[in-house]
């Protein structure tokens, strides 16, 4: 029989982890807080139909949409990604320095790709995204936790492990971090900047969430303090225009983003044309703006009741974050419910069927470490099933609470 690549063994927990994420979200029966995906109400569907009809024109750039296309990207998408989405953040770079991928996640794989070989150390949050886990698993990367707090990655403890470990590359989620929802503070913003510069390290700084705020002070990337080059910044399309269109972009100075073209060439030569030129004509046209608002509105509702249910439902003594933005909160159970096995009882129930991610995937280092930490999701689910699944999942609980006390009193 055919033996698979060393690869493939590296990345068999990340991978079941994502591969039990997907299929809960995908699951008509389950009310889903697993994955990190938008409210359908604000898919634009029907700005999208016209704006197709216009572009699938022959006279029109029907032609260009079903032509080979740069490697870079459609050119006036990345002017948009430039004049729209970066420079007002405070990254001043040029057209030449954004490129246009296949999604947000193309990001990690293209890094690694230029930067990683097998064995090399990758410093991640504590905790930290699990589907790029599984991507530094796929290119048999080492990952090192560093310390999180409520304000994100604790720099002194991101400058002691970069000391011991001599690492390849960072990675790091500022904004409504994936899976806790805290966002870095701006010293510690300046900090990543300046340790990335100082020991030549790359920073792969990923961004995706940070156009849905609801409140708080916006807050400027890491790559607006970076002035060497170290840190290259990857966004998507996903959470503020469609996840289906599967578009990413990022920007990286002159040196890296020649290396990764070269890369993304020898993968897919390029994203696809048509979803690049409807997203463009999306932005050009005026129709971000309303749709933005419309977006933060109503992922705020959202936000707000998975908040008041968890306070409400959970058990005593859970802790749980405070999020700014985004579309992911983080609850801390009591120390005696081990939330990776209590995934399989609430979501075969048929008095529950709820999904949620359990913590301890989203852990490098391992060691039981979030065994009784969940992360929610409220994008995707209405308020009304937002209560409905809470209570349920809270009940659940409950009970599993109660019994393990009896199991441990007999």
């Amino acid at each position: 029989m055919s033996k698979f690549a060393k690869r493939m063994h590296s990345m068999e927990k990340s991978a079941a982890v994502i591969r039990n994420l997907f299929g809960a979200m995908n699951d008509p029966e389950v009310i889903s807080f697993s994955g990190g995906a938008i409210a359908q109400e604000c898919l634009p569907v029907e700005i999208i139909h016209e704006l197709t009809q216009d572009i699938m024109q022959r006279e029109g750039r029907g032609v260009e949409a079903l032509s080979y296309g740069p490697v870079m990207g459609v050119k006036d998408l990345r002017e948009v990604v430039v004049s729209d989405l970066v420079r007002p953040k405070g990254v001043k770079l040029s057209v030449d320095n954004a490129m246009i991928l296949s999604g947000g996640l193309e990001a990690m794989n293209l890094m690694c790709q230029v930067f990683i070989d097998p064995g090399d150390i990758i410093l991640v949050e504590s905790p930290t995204f699990v589907h790029s886990i599984e991507i530094f698993d796929m290119f048999q990367a080492r990952c090192i936790a560093v310390e999180t707090d409520e304000n994100g990655m604790n720099m002194e403890d991101l400058e002691a492990k970069i000391k011991k470990y001599n690492p390849k590359m960072m990675y790091l989620i500022p904004t409504f971090q994936n899976p806790t929802g805290i966002t870095l503070s701006l010293d510690r913003r300046k900090k990543a900047a300046q340790l990335a510069s100082e020991y030549d390290i790359v920073l792969l700084e990923d961004d995706p969430y940070r156009d849905i705020r609801y409140n708080g002070v916006e807050l400027p990337p890491v790559k607006a303090f970076d002035t060497t080059g170290h840190v290259v910044m990857a966004n998507s399309f996903s959470k503020i225009f469609s996840p289906g269109s599967r578009l990413g972009y990022l920007v990286a100075n002159e040196r890296i983003i020649n290396k990764l073209a070269d890369a993304k060439s020898a993968t897919n030569s390029h994203t696809s044309i048509l979803p690049q030129i409807i997203c463009a004509e999306f932005f050009k046209k005026g129709h971000y703006q309303e749709h933005h608002r419309n977006l933060c509105a109503v992922h705020r509702i959202r936000r707000d009741t998975m908040l008041d249910a968890i306070d409400r439902y959970f058990p005593e003594g859970t802790r749980r974050t405070q999020p700014d933005g985004g579309l992911f909160t983080w609850a801390e159970l009591p120390k005696n419910i081990n939330t990776t096995e209590l995934l399989v009882e609430a979501t075969t129930n048929p008095e529950v069927k709820v999904a949620y991610v359990a913590g301890e995937g989203f852990f490098t280092e391992g060691g039981g470490k979030g065994r009784n930490c969940m992360r929610l999701s409220f994008g995707a689910v209405p308020p009304e099933k937002i209560r409905e699944g809470m209570a349920k999942l809270g009940k659940l609980l409950q009970t599993y609470e109660s019994r393990y006390s009896f199991t441990v009193s007999s």
